[in-house]
């Protein structure tokens, strides 16, 4: 899933990276973040069978991708957006109608996983590279979790990336976007917080305007 992952975001973001910059830059790009990728996914840790498991897939593309930027001399505010752009034009091949049935259905999985997860964290254990969270269902509508420990923080601070966030932090905003679901947060482990204070709603709208800033939603 991994490799997957890379090839297909790199293959639906490099006529718009082309565009912005040039063939010589996607190509640099391209190479520089491909040997970083490989050198991550050899070294990354499997944390198993988690609730988490398909937001830690994307771990090495974003790790490989920030690293290549920063080799490149692009400085944060430049790399964040790049990665969103990426992220964004993975999902623009994706029908929306798809994305829409992909929301719903990610929203009453988690729901129904939930509690075994905790339970494994509350006695047993989770990997050291997994999320720890507290979970809240709300309603049938809405749930609350507030991610304790961030595993994909964890990955990117192993692999001296820790600046790709917060800047990926926000792009909750933007899948609850394009998946037509709701989502709240004001508070991010990246952003010095205690915790990342997450509300999600099955039914709902959540803006996606990075031009705002992200300041009362982090």
């Amino acid at each position: 899933m991994k490799k997957l992952i890379y090839k297909i975001a790199m293959r639906a973001s490099k006529g718009y990276l082309t565009e912005q910059y040039s063939k010589e830059w996607y190509y640099k790009f391209s190479k520089e973040s491909r040997k970083h990728f490989n050198e991550v996914i050899v070294k990354m840790p499997d944390i198993g069978k988690s609730i988490f498991s398909f937001q830690y897939e994307f771990a090495p593309a974003y790790i490989a991708w920030y690293l290549a930027l920063q080799e490149m001399q692009l400085s944060k505010d430049e790399i964040d957006p790049i990665i969103w752009k990426i992220n964004q034009k993975m999902c623009d091949i994706i029908p929306k109608a798809l994305l829409h049935k992909a929301g719903k259905v990610y929203f009453r999985s988690f729901q129904r996983k939930a509690p075994k997860h905790i339970k494994k964290q509350n006695t047993t254990g989770v990997h050291p590279y997994d999320w720890q969270v507290e979970y809240r269902k709300v309603d049938r509508n809405c749930f609350e979790i507030d991610i304790k420990r961030c595993g994909m923080k964890k990955l990117a601070e192993t692999f001296g990336a820790e600046g790709l966030l917060p800047g990926i932090c926000r792009m909750d905003y933007m899948y609850a976007n394009l998946m037509n679901n709701g989502f709240e947060r004001a508070k991010t482990l990246a952003d010095g917080d205690e915790c990342c204070n997450c509300r999600y709603y099955y039914e709902g709208y959540c803006e996606w305007t990075p031009e705002k800033g992200f300041t009362d939603r982090k």
